[in-house]
């Protein structure tokens, strides 16, 4: 006698299709059998993690065997300091994936929905579905969020609007004044999930909303992360700031040790590291500026980004240039599960890595 397992799943698991990151090296290295990959493709920091935060993780390695500090003390202490925050309004998550799954677990049910825009972040549906939620997609305007129309998906049973911004994964920015000005017009009882996992790239060249502005919304949250400009991907730690009383509902329920220690340890020393992080936006900037003139050069429209990446359009299919990509030892990302078949993203790299992929572009376009 077996267990017929799809009888007892949540319903919203049932269609639900796993998230399908970029292709690790390892993978292209396995199957091709290339060397010296090069990968931009998942938006981190091509410079890597702060030099000081390394040597801090190689001082700790030997109290491995100790449990973390489950409330993420030293961080938060960190975290407060840096931006002027009160500690017991920080939510600590392993990456800002876990705020957005806490903020999700703790507010929706079968019988809710949920807002974001087309061509958002993959997992918000994702998760939206899993609880069963209805999700409704809002129709974006120029590859961003169109908020009047955000306003105008608002339902009865809504109780989250996800907006990310930049967004993931055309690099949209919405200005710090729209953005208040819609969270004033939402009413008070839906929360407005403000995803800034690009914050510090955005904020080196415009104005954007800040934990400050929390303190006019109550419904608003904001989350951020140390997996893009701070280069700590690998060791997955995001935060939020919210009210008081939304902080305690998420610390409800956070798993305990979701963070681990070599995480929190980086994550505090990366914070006093503001070379490393000025010399990461620089380079961003430098060289998203270049790879703007060779697109511009080869006739290839692309969207405006204020994120560590680029969104192009392939002028054509977009999936055979992928795989072309791939035998070329470049890693890039298809864009095809976000509704945009004829586009293809790539991390702004350094030097070396972008002359790779636009050596390779040309080549492979007869540009």
């Amino acid at each position: 006698m077996s267990t017929n397992l799809k009888e007892l799943l949540n319903s919203g698991i049932t269609e639900l299709s796993p998230y399908e990151p970029g292709k690790p090296i390892e993978d292209l290295e396995r199957e091709l059998g290339l060397k010296d990959i090069v990968k931009i493709a998942s938006n981190e920091n091509p410079l890597g993690p702060s030099p000081l935060a390394l040597k801090k993780i190689k001082d700790c390695l030997e109290d491995l065997h100790r449990y973390p500090d489950g409330n993420s003390f030293n961080l938060k202490r960190v975290l407060s300091d840096k931006f002027n925050l009160q500690e017991n309004r920080l939510t600590i998550g392993n990456g800002s994936n876990d705020i957005i799954e806490f903020v999700s677990r703790c507010f929706l049910s079968s019988s809710d929905s949920a807002v974001f825009s087309q061509y958002a972040f993959a997992i918000y549906p994702l998760v939206i579905q899993a609880l069963g939620a209805e999700g409704i997609v809002s129709p974006a305007t120029n590859w961003s969020h169109d908020l009047e129309k955000m306003l105008s998906s608002i339902k009865s049973n809504t109780k989250i609007i996800f907006i990310a911004n930049p967004n993931n994964p055309t690099g949209t920015f919405l200005p710090k004044e729209e953005l208040l000005d819609f969270s004033s017009r939402v009413p008070e009882n839906i929360l407005v999930f403000l995803d800034q996992a690009y914050f510090d790239y955005s904020s080196y060249e415009e104005e954007d909303v800040t934990f400050q502005d929390i303190e006019e919304y109550p419904n608003l949250l904001i989350s951020r992360t140390f997996s893009k400009a701070y280069g700590l991907a690998g060791l997955r730690v995001g935060f939020s700031y919210s009210s008081l009383e939304m902080a305690d509902y998420l610390n409800r329920i956070r798993q305990p040790f979701n963070v681990n220690s070599l995480a929190q340890i980086a994550a505090e020393t990366a914070l006093s590291d503001q070379n490393h992080l000025l010399k990461s936006l620089k380079l961003n900037a430098t060289e998203k500026q270049i790879l703007y003139k060779e697109f511009d050069s080869l006739g290839f429209e692309y969207i405006p980004s204020l994120a560590n990446f680029i969104c192009f359009d392939c002028k054509g299919d977009a999936d055979k240039l992928f795989h072309s990509f791939l035998e070329e030892g470049i890693i890039v990302r298809s864009m095809r599960v976000y509704g945009m078949p004829n586009h293809l993203r790539i991390t702004i790299g350094t030097e070396e890595e972008n002359l790779k992929f636009i050596k390779a572009l040309r080549k492979l376009t007869n540009g």
